[in-house]
């Protein structure tokens, strides 16, 4: 009990130190972030999933809720849950890359996530959560924090070799590669039907193991 009692005095204080950090404001890398920062995580001592993304979106920052879009639906769907269990920090853990929303791009897109929030919290945030038994790895920055061997050259090869990968491709815990759940990715998923028949079904029974 002491020991569980230790590791969730780790998680949270760790939580709330994140969330007050403006390094990306004060101390950038390249140009400071563009808005307010607003770190949007859910660190966890108890949670066997960890779903690591890229970094929060407009409106998960206006609510600082995490995948909360039409992204967020779709992601629930791949993985056979609703956004009760997803939201419940004791059985989903939430680390994006970045922990704040970058800001757009030229052409409407999200900017890549800041390489503060990796350089700084990433390590300490994983050592926090040694019970993660999980990780979703979504999108190739995720991808290439957490897959130590079996990543691909592009984001398709490293998907597509999930198998290997969730056999033991991890750097801390098994994982499962993902594309990002946008709609701007309707048309990988259209050519690619593999990712429904084969690895969606896979995904579900090891959300359905570890999220009980």
């Amino acid at each position: 009990m002491a020991d569980e009692k230790a590791g969730s005095e780790i998680a949270g204080a760790l939580q709330r130190i994140i969330e007050t950090c403006r390094i990306c404001a004060e101390n950038p890398i390249g140009e400071p972030l563009p808005i307010e920062p607003n770190p949007v995580l859910a660190l966890s001592d108890t949670a066997r999933i960890l779903v690591a993304g890229q970094a929060p979106g407009n409106l998960a920052d206006k609510t600082s809720k995490p995948f909360n879009d039409p992204s967020g639906i779709r992601l629930r769907d791949w993985m056979g849950i609703g956004p009760e269990l997803f939201y419940d920090s004791t059985r989903v853990a939430i680390l994006p890359m970045g922990f704040c929303f970058p800001g757009y791009d030229a052409k409407g897109g999200d900017k890549p996530p800041r390489k503060e929030c990796r350089l700084t919290w990433h390590e300490r945030a994983m050592a926090a959560m040694p019970q993660i038994e999980l990780v979703l790895a979504i999108g190739a920055y995720a991808q290439s924090f957490h897959i130590a061997k079996g990543r691909g050259r592009t984001l398709t090869e490293t998907v597509m070799n999930w198998r290997d990968i969730l056999a033991g491709g991890g750097k801390y815990a098994a994982v499962i590669p993902l594309p990002h759940p946008s709609w701007r990715n309707n048309g990988w998923l259209r050519k690619n039907p593999w990712f429904g028949e084969d690895l969606l079904p896979e995904l579900r029974t090891q959300v359905a193991r570890l999220a009980k």
